[in-house]
């Protein structure tokens, strides 16, 4: 024993060394990216710079109770929404986490399905009945199995609205809540992604639609893995394996990346949890609103927006207890004639004495919810257990067998917790109850002047506390998290260490025992608890939403060239634009062009005029197809069809195999088009190549091996940022750039500012080991574009991993995608918005070419962005033996393992030998082509 404890003890030294170590590492990586890009902004720092406060710019993101009155009145409220009319804005919403429908939500039935659930559902809602909001959209998860609810199955559901009298035009008829307004398709005006795999999605989505993003942390990745490192009881790779957190925290970092605005509940969540993410520095987040609100230039550096919204709560059905001084709970205070609610007799039914005041918690059975500390603490407090009763409301379960390992771990726990005290009369803890039934639990806790309790380890929101507080509960919460800045507004509890077990029993004792103290706090919250209406957070919700910069396609797609501008269309979600022409650049050899794409230049407009203007006569004499009336018949063959071409394909083919050598690019090819001659003869198959080559290595690639450019229909060059057609007339040169893509994609790019950086790191990166320490990193000038900064390198083995440099440059709030390509010996650098996958997405939305049609094919391994081209709705052939050996090269020293996000199961997914029989037997085996 004695050895037992001294082992313990020395891990738990060992531990604190570990964090100690990552703290002061992570300290100094901050410091030294904010000297970095403070030296890169030569503008005198102002007073806010320097960290005090600028005008109404809080520290750490803006609260709503500073920046945004709170509605407390009828009139207030209505006086907002006559402001908000002739609005009409479409949100979505994406929440893929749990077992989402709109009504009778299983709550607790497993770890995913919790308050998220009903968070997004109730939001979407809320936001529908929002006066100047038309449609809102939310998102997720499809799930047909036999083991859930046919429900889950369903792909579409109607959520019905709090207020649906709200939707009644003029004439009093219901208005139809369609994705079309008077038939005009629109925009959304925000894409809103919640948990980290939704923020992922939302992050795809949001770039390739060009809108702007917002994002919901929920609970959060990095501050998850430090709670685990410090229980020591998994190290860090078994806690990836088990949990693959890594992928959780890459897909939150993409998120900051992304989004304009990111919503938190709390204060808490940005000053202890956001601000261990490389992509947001508190300090120089405050320094770059400063320079903004001063309107000076950032270098191309930004920080999403911290916005502090509370979470709202449906009130219309509450009507709060006055509480039965003799503790009498028969009879329904809505119909008192009317049976009891029968949940209460559920509950009632463990309890010797019934009539005691009821300490309640709603919590699933998971560790870090903290139930049996609790249980501890009413175990061992007998003051306590002769005052009250305790319920434990832990989801929903048939067996104990059947659910998982941690949840049954919790609930046996618990189950034998109420043995060892003997609790036996005094503890409740039902198998089911329905959502519904959530407000006659509440009710009945009220009516026995009970107290609710949250005894998490940390609450990020605290919806639970709200609820409690609506139907007139007192409260004792956890002081880590929401319930710290709920409190803060109600007053209406007691806070309490959630590992100090004495300390909670304590505060429910107190509430219990003394009168005036639970009348008091049930006061004050009834009287507060407007503050967390679905309404207000709705009104601070839309008024960030209207502070985001409008983003949208620069293009308009028409297909009868009529004009399709409408005065009455949604501006709000999509600046009508009418497309006077593709604003396509004919480019014999792909140089640069345009300027210099940093979001901060005055210039850039003014430049894209100007090429616009030199060039219109030529591209609208040339593109007579695409706005000549579509109802006429279009000769497939004939040069004077729609542009580009691939619009007439039944299928695209998308070659997008690194390379070990410029000659296996050509055998694959070759072995491709092999695989399909009939079919490309014919025409209905089109070809794109994906590459991290420019435009004019393309050329000259394609010439050396004997291709032709009017082989390919598209060109994805540098690695997704820059999109260029082949030509159909061979007088007009080979190559046409699609400059709308630039547009679409320059959302953050850092320009001059991120060229400087990327030099200085550059230049930074030695081999020590040489004698003269010789450089290994080198702008490559002549391979660089507007959108796409490249660099060689030397020696690959020696130049730090690619989640070194991403790093590195969110440290310094330089938003961007760092690639490795072409076995190690490049780097390509282009906005975040852009790659590989991106672009077969922009001409999914661009030229309406369906994804399921496309097929793409790929090595066995390949450039760091490999993984985005597998998986999703096209289809995807994987070659044997191509580039094989660039695993070892390019994905060394990942953040997280590939093989984490490797859809190798996925019916779309297809493996086969680099022979043109084998091909072609794969694309049978998808069913692209007929055997």
């Amino acid at each position: 024993m004695c050895w037992r404890i001294w082992n313990l003890a020395r891990q738990k030294k060992q531990l604190e060394g570990e964090l100690a170590q990552r703290n002061a590492k992570r300290r100094l990586e901050l410091e030294r990216g904010r000297r970095e890009a403070v030296a890169d902004m030569s503008e005198d720092l102002s007073e806010g710079e320097k960290g005090d406060t600028v005008g109404d710019l809080s520290a750490h993101g803006d609260s709503i109770r500073n920046r945004l009155p709170r509605i407390n009145s009828v009139d207030a409220m209505e006086a907002w929404a006559n402001q908000q009319k002739g609005k009409k804005l479409y949100i979505v919403l994406i929440s893929l986490h749990g077992l989402i429908r709109g009504e009778n939500m299983e709550l607790g039935r497993d770890s995913d399905t919790g308050g998220q659930v009903k968070y997004v559902v109730e939001l979407a809602r809320a936001l529908g009945s929002m006066p100047g909001v038309y449609r809102v959209d939310l998102l997720t998860r499809q799930v047909s199995a036999p083991d859930v609810d046919w429900s889950y199955g369903e792909p579409t559901e109607m959520l019905t609205l709090i207020n649906s009298e709200d939707f009644l035009d003029e004439r009093g008829r219901a208005v139809p809540r369609r994705a079309n307004w008077w038939g005009k398709p629109i925009w959304p005006v925000a894409i809103h992604g919640h948990y980290a795999d939704a923020g992922d999605s939302a992050a795809l989505l949001s770039g390739a639609l060009n809108v702007p993003m917002l994002f919901t942390g929920h609970s959060l990745g990095r501050d998850k893995l430090e709670q685990l490192l410090k229980q020591g009881r998994l190290s860090r790779d078994e806690i990836n394996s088990t949990y693959k957190i890594m992928r959780r925290i890459e897909a939150e970092e993409l998120s900051l990346d992304s989004s304009e605005i990111v919503i938190t509940s709390t204060r808490q969540e940005i000053e202890e949890q956001w601000r261990l993410y490389d992509g947001f520095d508190p300090i120089l987040e405050r320094k770059l609103r400063a320079r903004i609100k001063r309107n000076v230039s950032c270098y191309g550096r930004f920080m999403p927006r911290m916005a502090t919204i509370p979470p709202g709560m449906e009130f219309h059905h509450i009507v709060p207890q006055d509480g039965d001084m003799d503790g009498e709970i028969e009879g329904n205070e809505d119909h008192p004639s009317s049976p009891d609610p029968p949940i209460w007799a559920e509950i009632m039914r463990f309890f010797t004495n019934p009539r005691k005041p009821m300490i309640l918690a709603l919590a699933r059975p998971d560790p870090k919810k903290n139930i049996t500390t609790l249980v501890k603490a009413f175990g061992e407090c007998r003051p306590l257990r002769e005052l009250a009763n305790l319920t434990l409301i832990m989801g929903n379960r048939d067996g104990i067998d059947e659910m998982s390992s941690t949840n049954a771990s919790v609930l046996l726990s618990v189950l034998k917790l109420i043995d060892k005290y003997d609790l036996y009369g005094q503890v409740a803890y039902p198998k089911h109850h329905k959502q519904s039934e959530v407000r006659d639990i509440y009710h009945l806790a009220a009516k026995t002047k009970g107290v609710f309790i949250n005894p998490a380890f940390i609450e990020p929101f605290g919806l639970t506390l709200i609820e409690a507080a609506a139907h007139g509960l007192p409260i004792v919460a956890t002081k880590n998290g929401g319930p710290v800045d709920i409190h803060r507004v109600l007053d209406n509890g007691l806070l309490v260490d959630p590992h100090d077990q004495q300390s909670i029993a304590d505060a429910l004792l107190k509430l219990v025992a003394d009168k005036h103290l639970w009348a008091k706090c049930r006061q004050n919250g009834l009287k507060n608890i407007h503050l967390f209406s679905w309404p207000e957070h709705c009104k601070a919700y839309l008024s960030r939403i209207a502070s985001c910069k409008p983003r949208h396609p620069q293009w308009q797609k028409s297909d009868d060239g009529a004009d399709t501008s409408d005065t009455d269309s949604p501006g709000d979600s999509l600046r009508d634009i009418h497309d006077l022409s593709l604003n396509l650049k004919f480019s014999m050899d792909g140089e640069k062009t345009g300027g210099s794409g940093n979001d901060n230049s005055l210039e850039s407009e003014g430049n894209a005029a100007d090429k616009k203007s030199k060039i219109e006569n030529a591209v609208l004499a040339w593109s007579k197809g695409v706005v000549k009336d579509t109802r006429k018949a279009v000769d497939q063959n004939s040069s004077s069809g729609k542009f580009p071409s691939l619009r007439r394909r039944k299928q695209i083919f998308v070659i997008a195999v690194d390379f070990d050598t410029i000659t296996s690019l050509a055998e694959a090819i070759r072995k491709i088009f092999e695989a399909v001659e009939k079919e490309r003869a014919e025409g209905s198959i089109g070809f794109i190549l994906s590459t991290s080559l420019t435009i004019s290595e393309i050329r000259s690639f394609l010439a050396s091996e004997g291709f032709s450019p009017s082989d390919f229909d598209a060109f994805i060059c540098n690695s997704g940022s820059d999109l260029y057609y082949s030509t159909p007339n061979p007088e007009d040169g080979p190559f046409v750039i699609d400059f709308y893509y630039h547009s679409h994609i320059e959302y953050r790019w850092g320009g001059e500012g991120l060229r400087k950086t990327l030099v200085r790191w550059a230049s930074s990166v030695i081999d020590k080991k040489a004698e003269d320490e010789e450089r290994i990193v080198t702008a490559a000038e002549q391979l660089s574009t507007d959108y796409c900064y490249a660099f060689t390198l030397k020696k690959p083995g020696s130049v730090p991993p690619v989640k070194e440099l991403r790093k590195a440059l969110r440290i310094q709030a330089l938003r961007c995608n760092v690639i490795y390509c072409q076995n190690g010996t490049r780097i390509n650098v282009i906005p975040v918005s852009a790659s590989r996958s991106q672009a077969l997405r922009y001409l999914c939305v661009r030229w309406g070419v369906e994804l399921t049609n496309m097929v793409v094919f790929a090595g066995e391994c390949g450039d760091t962005d490999y993984e985005g081209l597998l998986g999703g709705l096209h289809k995807s052939v994987i070659l044997k033996g191509v580039c094989s050996s660039a695993s070892n090269q390019l994905h060394a020293n990942r953040s997280y393992p590939l093989s984490d996000v490797m859809p190798l199961d996925s019916p779309n997914v297809v493996q086969a030998p680099e022979e043109s029989a084998d091909i072609r037997s794969s694309l049978e085996q998808l069913g692209c082509l007929k055997g």
